[in-house]
């Protein structure tokens, strides 16, 4: 029988976020990636009423390190960390209850670009830590190259999933296939290109995201210097030709620049947790328009806003850093 990804909407038993701890990748600001990724944790937490957040540090210094920025209920776990990418490089849990299955695909550093030692055992281990059954599966994807909507609906861009630097022999139809196979997503949107300065070549959760069975949130570009307003309008009239969507407006934070270079700043990174949606905001106009837009879409959770310029600065941000374990 084939296995189903959940929505991320559906109930979670815990969720793994990674902490920063090689400081030559944060351009000399670990401390405030640090920051932004305990405050994310504890958000997630939301004092004990949210789900198990299992922070995941490469050692018992980063441990310590960890433990006096969250709150006293947030787990740490010791594991061989690479980059804190866990949405990439951990497991993809397929199916839920007693169904589970931790779906561990192959991971090349986003094209051979960012080798760190750690990053292709770490899935494994974070299955096998949670007493998840693992299946080894040998074609490359990172989580953040797909979205899923619960109900055999999935969304990608062409710029990751076909990119030669990451299965050259593989065509759309065959990365279709091995979608449904593995994961149970039935029917596939292609959008184009992901935001410009994104580093893993396009990843689809910077640019749309499900919000609901059939509901894709697309971002309205801010401005006329808003690089990425061709990206998003090449997205909604995909969405639109592909049929059967319906499309949520989400503000865009506009040019978001890190040391005078555009950097991949986006809304759609939220993370959607069982009793909060965390939104990274950037200290920009829109901040506060895309809280409130996420809190009407989830009205069941609490939407906050989490400061995110420290842990943009490596290359992701909230969404990336974490990897939910559905019931």
């Amino acid at each position: 029988m084939t296995l189903r990804m959940p929505a991320e909407w559906a109930p979670h038993e815990a969720v793994w976020i990674g902490f920063p701890h090689m400081a030559e990748e944060w351009g000399g600001g670990i401390d405030a990636a640090r920051r932004d990724v305990a405050a994310f944790a504890n958000a997630v937490h939301d004092g004990g009423r949210g789900e198990e957040v299992r922070l995941v540090v490469n050692d018992p210094h980063q441990a310590d390190l960890a433990a006096a920025l969250v709150d006293p209920g947030v787990k740490i776990l010791i594991e061989s960390l690479g980059d804190i990418w866990l949405r990439d490089t951990g497991p993809i849990i397929a199916g839920s209850g007693a169904a589970r299955r931790a779906r561990n695909f192959e991971f090349n550093w986003w094209g051979e670009k960012f080798v760190m030692p750690g990053d292709r055992e770490v899935g494994a281990a974070l299955a096998a830590a949670s007493e998840l059954p693992i299946d080894n599966l040998d074609w490359v994807l990172e989580g953040g190259g797909i979205d899923v909507d619960g109900a055999g609906l999935g969304v990608t861009t062409e710029e990751c999933l076909l990119n030669a630097n990451r299965n050259r022999t593989l065509t759309r139809e065959d990365i279709a296939a091995r979608l449904r196979g593995s994961l149970g997503i039935d029917r596939l949107l292609w959008l184009g290109n992901g935001l410009v300065g994104d580093h893993t070549d396009g990843h689809v959760d910077n640019l749309a995201r499900f919000v609901g069975e059939g509901r894709l949130a697309l971002p309205v570009a801010a401005g006329d210097d808003d690089p990425n307003a061709a990206i998003y309008a090449d997205a909604r009239t995909r969405t639109k030709a592909f049929g059967g969507i319906d499309i949520v407006d989400l503000p865009s934070p506009g040019r978001v620049e890190i040391d005078g270079e555009i950097a991949a700043a986006s809304y759609m990174n939220f993370y959607i947790g069982n009793t909060a949606v965390v939104v990274p905001t950037y200290g920009v106009p829109n901040d506060t328009a895309a809280v409130d837009a996420l809190a009407a879409l989830f009205p069941d959770r609490r939407a906050v806003g989490v400061p995110a310029r420290g842990i943009i600065v490596g290359g992701g941000s909230f969404h990336c850093s974490s990897q939910q374990v559905p019931c």
